[in-house]
């Protein structure tokens, strides 16, 4: 099994290093790109040290290739995509590129792991980080009964506009704590100790590119082009862990007992909800972690057909490098379609 990481300098591409090596994939060799500027940095995987070569526009660079973990943003995976897949690699993106494009799957493995064969351009899309997390809890539910629609408020950490936001909310607490005017540079504004109701560029409807991503790509991942879905994404001053509080309209009504036996017995959901003893997901206790983890379920007042829950998951684990990884192994656990 070869595999390549493009982009591996980044948060998410050190990531892959990580994933890759607590779920033991089968890696036998493995090929590291970056840009001119990373390239020559060496990174330890598996007590062996490789070097990051420069991204170059030469197929060969892929040959022999099983599957290439891209994450380097949507510009390098749209110029580089043919490249990659040109000796039959299966690329595996973690950019916004491709997610829409029809001939191109969107996967999260628990919900739609078998669309993954059905990528003729041998690309692969990974959802967006709230998208994921989302999904993963709505797919019980659904089970049980077709959902109408979907409201969405995601608190969403630093994590998610990369590492050096995260330095720089971290730097920000330190400047404000020493007297200083705080740094701000990734995000429209100071992030310690305030929310930001912003993440990505508005659209002309005034929803942003992250609230729109979520109502297509949930559409797209549950084979569900009728169901709608509303988002609010909110920049919160937490470095790593994405929270979402749900409410969910089915078609008939699901009592709180069916959503939890159904959340219990889902892969990839941990429930942790125990109002009683303050048991309920946070993001400084998900951090790090695999699963997505829901609590807070209760019946929605304001709708009889509705259900209500909070949910947590690691930004730069399940909601990127985790799901990539996850998408290979369900390929490689199950005959090809």
């Amino acid at each position: 099994m070869k595999v390549a990481i493009v982009g591996v300098s980044g948060a998410v591409g050190q990531e892959f290093l990580r994933v890759l090596d607590e779920q033991k994939f089968p890696v036998d060799e493995l090929v590291l790109f970056g840009s001119e500027r990373s390239a020559g940095r060496r990174y330890s995987f598996c007590g062996r040290e490789y070097t990051v070569r420069v991204l170059r526009e030469d197929p060969s660079d892929f040959e022999g290739v099983d599957f290439a973990f891209t994450s380097a943003g949507a510009g390098v995976s749209k110029q580089f995509a043919p490249v990659i897949t040109a000796r039959g690699a299966v690329m595996i993106d973690n950019s916004s590129a491709f997610r829409m494009d029809d001939d191109v799957p969107l996967v999260v493995p628990e919900v739609n792991g078998d669309d993954a064969f059905n990528a003729p351009r041998g690309i692969i899309a990974n959802p967006n980080c709230t998208t994921i997390i989302m999904v993963v809890a709505l797919k019980p539910i659904m089970n049980l009964s077709a959902i109408k629609r979907v409201h969405v408020a995601t608190y969403q950490a630093a994590s998610g506009a990369g590492a050096t936001a995260m330095d720089e909310l971290v730097r920000q607490y330190a400047e404000i704590s020493a007297g200083k005017e705080p740094t701000v540079e990734k995000f429209a504004y100071q992030l310690a100790y305030n929310l930001i109701p912003h993440i990505d560029v508005f659209t002309d409807t005034d929803y942003t590119k992250e609230e729109m991503k979520m109502y297509n790509e949930t559409r797209k991942i549950m084979h569900a082009p009728e169901l709608s879905v509303s988002a609010t994404c909110v920049r919160v001053p937490v470095i790593r862990a994405h929270s979402e509080a749900v409410w969910v309209e089915t078609e008939r009504p699901v009592s709180v007992e069916e959503a939890r036996a159904a959340f219990e017995s889902a892969p990839g959901l941990v429930v942790v909800d125990d109002p009683a003893s303050k048991q309920y997901p946070m993001p400084l206790h998900a951090a790090g972690s695999d699963p997505v983890y829901v609590g807070r379920l209760r019946s929605d007042l304001a709708n009889p057909n509705g259900l209500t829950f909070w949910l947590v998951g690691d930004q730069i684990k399940k909601g990127a490098a985790l799901n990539a990884v996850q998408i290979a192994q369900y390929m490689l656990a199950h005959p090809r379609r």
